[in-house]
């Protein structure tokens, strides 16, 4: 500790003969022998400063500050630092504060000098974050915006899909062309029901349309691969004669249309197309002939199971 003072009254005389870099050294051998002395760190940046070494005075002030936070030299050295590299709104800090912990009428000039640059500083600062506060609420509000369209264009479309019975977009339709039986999808309408030349009363479409377990079975690629191979040759019913999964829907599309067995083309009933005939437009599954049909298929042991299509016989 002595030899710490003695070292200071050496640099003090060394800064009042101007010997401003020896008193630099000499501080710096009084730091040594008590690092924790905060007002050896604030004398050697008050000569720092005197030097034109703004950054050297600033790491001092900040030891010093460190060691006493009440060191009003500290703060008033940091903000003269602060003032020659320009750092005004640092230096206003600084010099404010050491004026608050023991008032200086030099600290207090520099004060007044520094402040009305500074506050221009915070006011620039201020008004670009207003500026960036006002655009990131503008784009908030757009994009709450846009979501209330998007959610009332998909409430629309699902009031107008419930409506018109009408598929959603991603359903696909039902395979086959036009998207549903009779539009399209078979030649001359859908087997065994209406929609073809001379048909009858047409089906019942919104309740095909509304049966989730239909738009269900549909989504089944093998399914759709089946209705899309009978609605181009209903002739083909016969091949699936054997798969449940697909005569489960077909049966189930019968009984939407009617169970009529009309559908050939020309508008001729089939044989046994009276309501409660074969599904499909006469096509009977389960190997024999059908019941009501003109003429009759024998099993001779050489032939698969026979179908009538429209008053014909399919082997």
């Amino acid at each position: 500790m002595d030899a710490a003072n003695d070292k200071r009254m050496e640099a003090m005389q060394a800064v009042g003969e101007g010997r401003l870099d020896d008193a630099i050294e000499i501080f710096t051998e009084a730091i040594r022998n008590n690092p924790t002395m905060s007002a050896l760190h604030a004398k050697r940046a008050s000569i720092y400063v005197r030097l034109q070494k703004p950054n050297a005075a600033i790491r001092d002030c900040d030891k010093a500050v460190q060691l006493n936070p009440d060191s009003a030299q500290a703060y008033k050295w940091r903000g003269k630092a602060h003032r020659l590299l320009g750092h005004w709104e640092s230096a206003a800090n600084d010099l404010a504060i050491a004026c608050k912990i023991d008032y200086d009428d030099d600290a207090n000039a520099l004060l007044k000098e520094v402040m009305p640059r500074a506050k221009l500083i915070h006011d620039h600062k201020r008004k670009i974050e207003r500026k960036k506060e006002e655009r990131e609420l503008k784009e908030r509000k757009e994009r709450v915006r846009k979501a209330r369209e998007e959610a009332e264009r998909r409430r629309s479309e699902s009031q107008q899909q419930q409506h018109t019975g009408a598929f959603p977009e991603d359903a696909g339709g039902f395979p086959g062309a036009g998207g549903f039986p009779g539009a399209g999808g078979f030649p001359g309408g859908f087997p065994g029901g209406a929609g073809g030349p001379g048909s009858g009363m047409g089906p019942d479409l919104s309740s095909i349309l509304s049966d989730p377990e239909l738009l269900k079975a549909f989504q089944d690629p093998e399914v759709a691969a089946a209705f899309q191979d009978v609605s181009t040759n209903p002739a083909n019913i016969s091949k699936y004669q054997n798969n449940p999964k697909v005569q489960a829907v077909l049966n189930k599309l019968t009984s939407k249309f009617g169970g009529a067995g009309a559908g050939m083309e020309g508008g001729a009933p089939p044989p046994g197309g009276a309501p409660g005939g074969p599904p499909f437009g006469g096509a009977y599954f389960g190997g024999g002939s059908s019941p009501d049909a003109q003429g009759s298929t024998e099993d001779d042991g050489t032939s698969g199971p026979s179908y009538t299509f429209g008053g014909g016989d399919v082997d």
